[in-house]
């Protein structure tokens, strides 16, 4: 998969895209990431990529120029135009189900704002979908590109230790993931449950999955109207609406 940030900021994002399981994973030629500085292709003079807003108001609005010629650099180097993604407060709110069918592009483009915005023309020309990571308002979409490329990438074959470290993880069937433990067994007093020290393998994941169902109730209740559940998950989730009456 490549994914290229179309960013005022590269070094910004190339600052935590060389780090951890995404730096290693770029190494090893299992995605490609690439920024690319939209200010390289203002016509202004100065790079200025930045106007006045049409009918006032505070703040600057990126000009549609310089965005539209930087993707379509891409999209002559490509071949082909990617997915373009435009992280805005505006957008559909991401999901871990979003996320993996977004794995499944091969180009994908993340286009970063900036100001109090872009000129809503170039978004209407280039632009796919827009997607937010949450309700509230960064000062650009550096930190957002930055949050869907990583949940992205470890998605794709071979970036994680092996396939069920994804699928165990928060939000990937729609249930939030069961507690973790490590050494020591006992820590200020508190024990690992004994389940888990016990080595019976169907009744750790019966805790597990218990655990996960509770957990969920408990913190997001609205992600089981779409989660997939089974008959006996049903039933744990009546034991829980007892207790809790």
């Amino acid at each position: 998969m490549r994914i290229d940030i179309l960013t005022l900021f590269p070094e910004m994002c190339e600052s935590v895209l060389r780090e951890s399981i995404i730096g290693r994973a770029r190494e090893r030629g299992l995605a490609e990431i690439y920024c690319r500085n939209i200010r390289d292709y203002s016509a202004d003079k100065h790079r200025r990529v930045d106007d006045a807003p049409y009918g006032g108001g505070a703040g600057m609005v990126m000009t549609a120029q310089p965005i539209f010629d930087c993707f379509n650099s891409l999209c002559r180097d490509l071949g082909k135009k990617p997915r373009l993604i435009y992280l805005s407060p505006q957008g559909k709110t991401l999901t871990q189900q979003r996320a993996k069918e977004l794995a499944q592009f091969d180009n994908v483009a993340l286009l970063c704002g900036h100001y109090e915005g872009v000129d809503e023309r170039v978004l209407s020309e280039i632009v796919d979908e827009e997607i937010s990571i949450g309700d509230y308002v960064l000062t650009g979409g550096e930190l957002p590109a930055l949050v869907v490329t990583d949940c992205l990438v470890r998605l794709l074959p071979g970036v994680l230790a092996g396939e069920e470290a994804v699928e165990n993880e928060s939000h990937y069937f729609s249930l939030l993931e069961h507690p973790h433990y490590t050494r020591p067994d006992v820590w200020r007093g508190k024990e690992v449950p004994e389940v888990l020290i016990s080595g019976h393998h169907a009744n750790i994941e019966a805790w597990r999955r218990q655990q996960s169902l509770y957990r969920t109730f408990m913190r997001r209740p609205d992600l089981l109207e779409i989660a997939d559940l089974q008959p006996e998950d049903l039933e744990l989730l009546a034991s829980f609406r007892q207790k809790d009456e």
